[in-house]
């Protein structure tokens, strides 16, 4: 029980932390999108390879990569999924300083279900009648929005689908969360270093050359990445899944609290109605869900 107990709080404090980025990511208004991007990148990979060191599991990291190398198929998975994170990274960072936080929200709340969906297709995954009708619901409230705002929420489609996909290729590929993150970010780091070296010979660059603040928020990115990745792995291991599942929809909750209240985005009268939708059906999926964990143990 006492596990259990520390396993919630992780994951709790996991999902809180993604919750309040829009707070961090608002300190680098100022900073192109893809500076920021670049940098969370490149601080997540030092920092990350910094703690797998002091963890004294560096041997087990150069283990993890010669066994990806020596198996090409989920060498590229992970190597998808790291280009699948940084798009998803780049568009929530891009969303939050453009004041698309609302839409961001909406996007998150519909990431469990794009999962099962993709769950569906790929891993041949079965839903309960209550299940489908809690998609139908979903799908309903999408659907408002879009006649609400004449186009299809792409932004929000964005975020779901490549966090989604990330979510089923590790799936496929088993790495420890924290050495995988290292892998991960190491796979775009070229990327990420070659960007900098443009800015920097095109006089655009932010780091170094504005104030000491913003050089302190964009090293921190590696610290916020790393952070909450670490939390929540260290919850996963110690709680069911469908209580993972649960928890997780703290994060949009948060963020829709921040996009609305502290920095007053547009939250009509149709995107209550249409969040009702949706809400309704991660209620109804989520009973669901507990209720057939529950049948199992039985």
């Amino acid at each position: 029980m006492q596990e259990e107990k520390k396993g919630i709080l992780s994951a709790l404090g996991a999902y809180i932390i993604w919750g309040i980025f829009p707070l961090y990511w608002k300190g680098l208004q100022h900073v192109a999108s893809e500076e920021v991007l670049a940098g969370r990148v490149i601080w997540s990979f030092i920092l990350t390879l910094i703690f797998v060191v002091i963890l004294k599991q560096g041997k087990m990291l150069l283990v993890d990569f010669k066994q990806l190398w020596q198996h090409p198929k989920s060498f590229w998975l992970l190597v998808t999924a790291a280009y699948l994170i940084s798009l998803n990274w780049f568009l929530y960072i891009w969303a939050v300083n453009n004041n698309h936080i609302v839409e961001s929200s909406l996007g998150y709340y519909m990431n469990p279900l794009v999962s099962v969906l993709l769950g569906i297709f790929f891993l041949k995954e079965k839903l309960s009648k209550a299940q489908v009708m809690s998609f139908v619901i979903a799908a309903i409230g999408v659907l408002i929005l879009v006649i609400s705002y004449g186009q299809i929420p792409w932004l929000s489609f964005g975020l779901a689908l490549t966090f989604g996909v990330y979510g089923l290729l590790k799936k496929k590929v088993l790495v420890d969360a924290t050495r995988g993150l290292v892998l991960e970010t190491f796979f775009i780091l070229p990327v990420a270093v070659a960007y900098y070296v443009y800015v920097y010979l095109h006089g655009n660059i932010s780091f170094l050359h504005t104030d000491m603040k913003t050089d302190v928020l964009i090293i921190g990115t590696g610290i916020v990445t790393a952070v909450p990745l670490i939390l929540f792995a260290t919850g996963a291991q110690k709680i069911p899944l469908y209580l993972v599942g649960f928890i997780q929809y703290v994060s949009p909750t948060i963020m829709l609290f921040l996009g609305v209240i502290v920095y007053g985005e547009s939250f009509s009268g149709i995107d209550l109605l249409s969040f009702s939708f949706i809400w309704v059906a991660l209620i109804l999926f989520s009973i669901t869900k507990i209720i057939e964990v529950r049948k199992s143990k039985n």
